[in-house]
């Protein structure tokens, strides 16, 4: 025998040698950030994600957790249609949900959101804002990026290039997770994908609508309040940004790295 064992290939984004001190300074500088409530206030959360009218899973992040394998089978339709979902969220609301028009959000859509949904529910709300979004493509636009240096000099979060007047920077091939991440989007799918399915993208479409309207002032004060008491950086080969909470629960405050592989048990102190 020879004993070989059959390994599966799987897709992983590459960390650079760099890539280690970038993430663990953001780290900090976040973490720090973030324990001023001020600025906690003023911050404002943002992400994209795809709703298929199939139900499609993004294994990326998404584990099934039992005493043993589930040998679950689920039926995936090629070609199935969906949605392209914009949400973000502060500490008291969530703002959307937006639906893009295009299969494809790209640059100029997504300065178009920016423009003329997004940023005006914001400035109604406070126009002392601080606007995060993460390394995606149609957020490295040229267009979305001036925009953004003249509407929010040194107030805004993401992706930037040498001549970028960012708050902070988020490096490219950073695997951060936001609450959009680790409670929103979850949050959100776990409502929409309840038997029996939606059968058209205008249901799937109201579903959404309904889910996000769920979301209370109340809820979004518990996401916040995961992040309990002050949390510290732990090295241990790889960088870990956590907070323990007293009853010995590891969750998120804002980002977390481990193997180049994020978790959450931030839902553990979310009472929905």
């Amino acid at each position: 025998r020879l004993h070989f064992k059959p390994y599966r290939l799987q897709l992983l984004q590459q960390l650079k040698p760099e890539d280690y001190g970038w993430c663990l300074e953001f780290c900090i500088t976040m973490q720090e950030a973030l324990e001023d409530e001020d600025f906690a206030a003023k911050l404002i959360f943002s992400d994209e994600a795809t709703f298929h009218l199939s139900e499609k899973v993004n294994r990326h992040n998404v584990r099934l957790w039992g005493t043993e394998n589930p040998c679950a089978i689920v039926a995936l339709a090629r070609h199935s249609p969906k949605l392209n979902v914009f949400c973000a969220k502060s500490q008291t609301k969530p703002y959307g949900p937006f639906f893009f028009c295009e299969k494809t959000v790209t640059g100029t859509s997504y300065l178009d959101m920016l423009q003329l949904w997004l940023f005006p529910q914001l400035a109604a709300d406070s126009r002392d804002f601080v606007f995060q979004q993460d390394g995606g493509p149609p957020h490295w636009n040229i267009n979305v990026r001036r925009y953004l240096n003249n509407e929010l000099r040194h107030r805004w979060i993401g992706h930037v290039g040498e001549n970028d007047v960012a708050l902070f920077t988020w490096h490219p091939r950073s695997p951060d997770l936001t609450p959009c991440d680790f409670f929103l989007w979850g949050y959100i799918k776990d409502r929409v994908y309840v038997p029996p399915l939606p059968r058209t993208l205008v249901e799937l479409r109201e579903r959404i609508d309904a889910a996000v309207m769920s979301i209370d002032r109340m809820m979004l004060q518990n996401v916040e309040q995961a992040r309990l008491p002050p949390g510290r950086v732990t090295p241990r080969g790889t960088h870990r940004t956590f907070v323990e909470c007293e009853e010995n629960l590891v969750s998120l405050r804002c980002f977390l790295h481990i193997n180049h592989i994020c978790t959450c048990n931030a839902w553990e102190n979310i009472a929905f």
